[in-house]
């Protein structure tokens, strides 16, 4: 069995970001360094406070929460609560919070990660690249220490906030523009890959079946989560986007990629935030990330519900 992945997850939670979470500290093939903050689906006070509430409910101790940028670099914020709901974590009820965050911004703390751990450290933001972008402009040696960046965010095809911009891209393109081209390896798990993680009524059945506090709380979110997307977006069952990132640094062969160019489009009247993706080499650009196409429904499904298992046991 191969050793732990090294990962620091970068979440804005978010339903999604919640179980990406949970996915992570559960499952034997990652070994969770930290928990960093930023604003994006809703403000930084709100996503800390959610990361604090999910830490506490799974169980999650010993892994430092770190707060970072409360906007991103250029633009104004612009939160996503039509989706997350006021709170940003809405659906199930939450105690108050018995995990607390560390006096440390959260791009210090990476830096600091990344400089003392003895094998470079992969990234997983799911969520707007501010602060992966000011640890790369404030730190760039640290781009040698990180293995990869692992990140959700972008589509090959079409967007979720805009008709051409998912969500983290559109929230901060100049901090997705950096990462891009940071020459740092990057998976994209866009969209288009994430669609395909959809949670069912039979998945929803399967956390509540664990017979687990944390299962009724995760089946909880996906039932929130589903109403949105049925209300915004007609589907039939959410799609949980974050946690592909996860399943991807824990088994690569769950989530399969292509060698491509990805350019963040920063000027366009209608498509600013667009991840324009070159397979293809159309623009006879450099390949500079590995972009997600297709995923094993099943593999995903059962390491997620297997890792809520773990940490409600």
């Amino acid at each position: 069995m191969n050793a732990p992945v090294p990962v620091v997850i970068d979440c804005d939670p978010g339903h999604d970001d919640a179980l990406a979470i949970m996915l992570a500290a559960g499952d034997p093939a990652v070994d969770l360094l930290a928990i960093t903050t930023v604003a994006g689906n809703q403000t930084l006070a709100k996503t800390t406070l959610n990361a604090r509430r999910v830490c506490t409910v799974a169980g999650i101790t010993g892994v430092p929460i770190a707060a970072g940028c409360d906007r991103p670099l250029v633009q104004p914020l612009r939160v996503a609560d039509d989706v997350h709901g006021e709170s940003g974590l809405d659906g199930p009820r939450f105690p108050e919070p018995t995990v607390d965050v560390v006096p440390e911004h959260a791009v210090d703390l990476i830096h600091r990660i990344l400089t003392r751990h003895p094998e470079p450290v992969t990234l997983v933001p799911t969520a707007p690249l501010t602060n992966i972008a000011l640890l790369l402009t404030r730190y760039p040696e640290d781009a040698a220490r990180i293995r990869e960046i692992v990140l959700m965010g972008g589509s090959t095809e079409r967007g979720n906030r805009t008709p051409a911009a998912e969500f983290n891209m559109y929230a901060d393109p100049e901090a997705a523009d950096i990462v891009f081209r940071s020459g740092v390896p990057v998976t994209m798990c866009g969209l288009n890959v994430t669609h395909q993680a959809l949670a069912t009524p039979e998945v929803v059945a399967r956390l509540e079946g664990l017979g687990t506090e944390l299962g009724r709380t995760c089946a909880g979110l996906l039932t929130y989560f589903g109403s949105t997307y049925r209300r915004l977006w007609g589907f039939e069952h959410p799609p949980l986007h974050d946690p592909v990132a996860v399943a991807r640094v824990i088994d690569p062969a769950i989530v399969t990629c292509v060698p491509a160019n990805v350019v963040v489009e920063l000027r366009g009247e209608y498509t600013r935030g667009a991840t324009v993706v070159d397979p293809h080499r159309y623009l006879d650009r450099p390949v500079n990330a590995q972009v997600a196409v297709t995923l094993d429904t099943g593999l995903f499904w059962d390491r997620l519900v297997a890792s809520v298992a773990r940490l409600g046991a």
